[in-house]
C-alpha cells in the first residue's frame, strides 16, 4: 500500500501558517508530512524561510499521528553533523518516533551563506559520506571522537536519545549515488519517477526500504489561476538537480527561468480542478515503485482551500491505485 504525504513548504508560507498546515493535513488523512530546510525561498515571489527544525518541534507536538520527515537536510556545511544527529534525536522524542531523518548533499542556495564556498559535487558526496557516518556513530550514544577529511567531532555525546532507532533517508539520482549511500541509509529519496533507480536501490537493500518521492501540483478552481501561480513561484522546478543544486541566490533563478513559460510549467505540474491529472502524475511513481509520494500544493496561499477542499476526496482516489 503506497503511503501519501503533504509537504510543508517552508518556502512558502511561515512558521505559524505551516504547523496549521501540518494539523489540517493530518486531519485530511495524509500519510505523512515532509518539510524542506531551506535558508532562502527559490525565488522572491515565494517570500518565506523560515528554520525547519524549530516548526517541525511544534509540528511534533500539534499533531499525533503523521510520520514526520526532513526533506531533505544537508548535514555538511551550513550544519555540522554533529549538530544534526544531536537535533534528530531530539525531534524523534518530540515526535514519540514518527520522525525519519531526510538527508542530502544541498544546494548552494542554502549552504553558501555560511561562507564557505560550494564544493564540487564529488566533493558533496564525500562529504556527505562522512557525515552520515558521523550521525550513525552518535546515534549509538556512545562517546565520540572523530578525525575525518572534511569534519572533526570532539568527545561529543548525544544525551537525550529517543527511545526509537531514528531511520535514515538519502537523496539519489543515480548509478554512483545509490552505491555509495544505501549502505549508509534506510531509506530512499528522490523526485523523479524513474523504475532504474528504485530497482538498482532495491537489490542494495532486497526490496525492504521505502522509497519516497515527492511531486508538485497547482490545484486550483480555476486551470489558468493554477498555471499562473505555478509559473509564478515553481518556474525553477523545471532547471533540473544539475542546475538548481549549484545556483547560489532567488535572483539566480529568476535568470535561470526567465524563459520557462507558463505553457511549460503546465505541461511539468498538474494544474487546476481536475483530480484525475493529478492522479495520472502520482501514478508514475506509483508504476515505478515508490512507496511513499509526498504533494507539494504550490503557493502559500492556496493551502486551507485545497486541505479543506478537495485534499481527502483526492487522497481517497490515490488510494484507489
Amino acid at each position: 500500500m503506497t503511503r501519501f504525504g503533504y509537504t510543508l513548504m517552508t518556502e512558502q508560507s511561515g512558521a505559524r501558517d505551516l504547523v496549521r498546515y501540518a494539523v489540517a493535513a493530518e486531519e485530511a488523512g495524509f500519510d505523512f508530512e515532509v518539510s524542506s530546510d531551506h535558508y532562502s525561498p527559490w525565488l522572491t515571489s515565494q517570500g518565506h524561510s523560515p528554520y525547519a527544525w524549530t516548526m517541525l518541534g511544534a509540528v511534533a507536538h500539534a499533531t499525533s499521528r503523521v510520520e514526520l520527515m526532513t526533506y531533505v537536510t544537508c548535514p555538511t556545511m551550513r550544519y555540522h553533523p554533529a549538530v544534526v544527529a544531536q537535533k534528530a534525536a531530539t525531534l524523534q522524542d518530540l515526535a514519540e518516533g514518527r520522525f525519519i531523518l531526510g538527508l542530502g548533499s544541498g544546494e548552494n542556495l542554502n549552504e553558501h551563506v555560511v561562507g564557505e564556498g560550494w564544493p564540487s559535487v564529488s566533493a558533496r558526496q564525500d562529504m556527505l559520506v562522512e557525515a552520515m557516518k558521523i550521525i550513525r556513530e552518535l546515534h549509538t550514544g556512545e562517546l565520540t571522537t572523530w578525525e575525518g577529511d572534511y569534519f572533526r567531532v570532539d568527545s561529543a555525546r548525544i544525551w537525550d536519545l529517543p527511545d526509537q532507532v531514528i531511520p535514515i533517508a538519502v537523496a539519489v539520482s543515480g548509478d554512483e549515488s545509490i552505491e555509495r549511500f544505501a549502505p549508509l541509509a534506510e531509506h530512499l529519496v528522490a523526485v523523479q519517477p524513474d523504475k532504474d533507480v528504485i530497482d538498482k536501490w532495491d537489490a542494495e537493500h532486497d526490496g525492504g526500504s521505502r522509497k519516497i518521492g515527492q511531486i508538485p501540483i497547482s490545484w486550483d478552481p480555476d486551470e489558468k489561476t493554477a498555471v499562473a501561480r505555478a509559473h509564478d513561484q515553481f518556474r525553477w522546478f523545471g532547471g533540473g538537480w544539475s542546475v538548481n543544486a549549484d545556483l547560489p541566490t532567488p535572483a539566480g533563478f529568476e535568470g535561470a527561468s526567465q524563459f520557462v513559460r507558463p505553457e511549460d510549467v503546465a505541461e511539468a505540474i498538474p494544474c487546476g480542478p481536475d483530480l484525475d491529472r493529478i492522479v495520472a502524475a502520482v501514478k508514475e511513481y506509483v508504476d515505478a515503485g515508490f512507496t511513499d509520494v509526498a504533494l507539494v500544493q504550490v503557493g502559500g496561499d492556496t493551502q486551507s482551500a485545497f486541505l479543506d477542499g478537495p485534499a481527502t476526496e483526492l487522497l481517497e482516489e490515490l488510494r484507489a491505485l
